[in-house]
């Protein structure tokens, strides 16, 4: 039996992307934000409140969007719970930010994969920003990659937000193909 629990979104799987961004002086930020998805072939559109990321935005056109991991969780945390503009965020975290090749925005070497964006829109809101990045490139470390070259997300131990009960998943096994499983229904 099914019951009425409330009006509240409960959406899943929600990644945990770590945004990248440079500030006025060049010193990298990081932020944590799981109000995000893939919204066309080369774009991704993530909400943020106002925050020392949107800040940077402002004056930056280029950004990087790191999936957190099990492994990089602790420092994926912090960077939710703290704010750049009064701590560098990534040192105390001691993560290494190198610069993007592509894009004025750091790479944080401890996560394995990150997209590097462009700003194709930044839309301000009723209660934040609605930013739309225009991928320029995709890095990913060699570890997580399968023998043709694809990531491989089985081997990244990808983190998901659980807005239910306010934790982190690890996004699991593969039960299935896409585009193929349904097969056993439509020729029946």
């Amino acid at each position: 039996m099914k019951k009425d629990i409330s009006k509240s979104l409960i959406m899943a799987p929600m990644p945990v992307l770590i945004i990248g961004t440079y500030d006025e002086n060049g010193i990298p930020n990081a932020m944590n934000a799981a109000w995000g998805v893939q919204s066309d072939y080369e774009q991704i559109t993530i909400f943020l409140g106002k925050h020392k990321t949107t800040d940077n935005l402002q004056i930056n056109n280029g950004f990087t969007v790191a999936f957190a991991t099990k492994e990089t969780m602790i420092a994926s945390d912090y960077f939710g719970m703290e704010t750049g503009a009064r701590i560098n965020k990534i040192e105390k975290a001691g993560i290494t930010a190198t610069k993007s090749k592509h894009v004025n925005a750091p790479v944080f070497e401890e996560y394995p994969v990150t997209i590097e964006c462009e700003i194709a829109d930044m839309v301000e809101e009723t209660d934040g920003y609605r930013l739309v990045g225009q991928v320029v490139n995709v890095i990913a470390d060699e570890k997580v990659l399968d023998a043709k070259g694809n990531i491989d997300l089985g081997k990244m131990n990808i983190l998901c937000y659980d807005s239910a009960s306010h934790s982190y998943r690890e996004i699991g096994n593969i039960v299935g193909q896409a585009f193929h499983a349904g097969l056993a229904i439509k020729n029946k």
